[in-house]
């Protein structure tokens, strides 16, 4: 497993978070300044591919939730012989 996956995204967030509220504040030094937004790049880059999978996974689930209710429509409206 990489060190990519091991963060959550409740993990990545809260550090993003931090690191931003740091640099607003003026709180990192000039020579830690391009570490940091790397870090923060790489930290948004998994929460959006974290974002993105869940996305997908919920779009499928509802696809297939969909799929379920209109065979259950179509089965009540046949007409009983």
């Amino acid at each position: 497993m990489n060190k990519k996956n091991q963060l959550s995204y409740k993990q990545a967030l809260e550090e993003l978070e931090k690191i931003v509220d740091e640099i607003e504040n003026g709180e990192i030094d000039v020579d830690l300044l391009a570490e940091k937004v790397k870090r923060a790049t790489f930290l948004s880059q998994i929460c959006k591919s974290k974002l993105k999978k869940t996305q997908e996974e919920l779009d499928k689930l509802l696809s297939e939730i969909e799929k379920e209710d209109i065979k259950q429509e179509e089965t009540e409206s046949e007409p009983s012989l």
